[in-house]
């Protein structure tokens, strides 16, 4: 990093990537997310559009409206942003249905991983994990706090096509897939009938960088009827408010 604690990568002529760290961490995620809403909050006509990830912030941005010396300015001015609180604010409540035909690598997995798929169940559902970014996909969360004792290498075999809303292992993260079949090389482990992306919503993502998730492990009975609730426009997934 440079001694201004950020280092500005350009992407092309109109995006910029602001660089906050080099490893995984909350602490930096947390700065990521408090930067990214200090640029949007400044309201700069020329600002298209903000992209937090891991330990860096894409701004994409129109030069003819604000040149890219501006947007340089406009950083150093919100830095360091404001201190994020003790808290991520909002802790998603996600129901999953776990194996069987909904998670077709939990048994591998467990194996692999010297426990019974029971045990890998309870050790999923057992913590909150921090959502770090969106991408991939629409509404595509990738989440760190994986325990390591259910870390896995991804499949050396992709598959081209997964299940809508499948929940998944890729070494040290977990993932909620949105309501679309993507293609995957993570171990699949489960399912959840919430939509972390539906078109039709007022907000189409449900999930943001900086939640907390929690996973509720449930019967298949109780997936069929919440996916139907889904179909229907209900979000499934209960959000609790967290104290900062």
């Amino acid at each position: 990093m440079s001694e201004s604690g950020y280092r500005l990568l350009d992407c092309g002529d109109r995006a910029l990537t602001v660089e906050l760290g080099k490893t995984v961490d909350p602490a930096v995620n947390a700065q990521v997310i408090a930067l990214d809403e200090a640029i949007r909050g400044a309201g700069r006509p020329g600002l298209l559009e903000t992209v937090p990830t891991y330990r860096s912030l894409l701004i994409l941005y129109d030069p003819d409206r604000l040149p890219r010396v501006e947007l340089a300015a406009l950083i150093a001015a919100h830095w360091p942003p404001p201190e994020a609180g003790a808290g991520a604010g909002r802790r998603w409540r996600v129901p999953v249905h776990y194996g069987g035909e909904h998670g077709a690598d939990l048994a591998s997995l467990a194996a692999g991983a010297g426990l019974s798929p029971e045990e890998v169940v309870a050790v999923h559902a057992g913590r909150d994990y921090r959502v770090y970014m969106i991408g991939f996909a629409p509404g595509f969360a990738y989440l760190g706090g994986l325990d390591p004792r259910i870390h896995a290498s991804r499949r050396t075999d992709p598959r081209p096509k997964t299940p809508a809303g499948s929940v998944s292992i890729g070494g040290n993260q977990t993932g909620v897939s949105p309501p679309l079949e993507l293609p995957s090389g993570w171990q699949l482990i489960g399912r959840t009938p919430a939509r972390s992306y539906d078109p039709a919503r007022a907000e189409p993502f449900l999930f943001t960088a900086g939640d907390l998730i929690r996973f509720d492990p449930i019967g298949r009975a109780e997936f069929d009827s919440l996916s139907e609730a889904a179909r229907a426009g209900e979000t499934v997934a209960t959000l609790e408010r967290i104290d900062g």
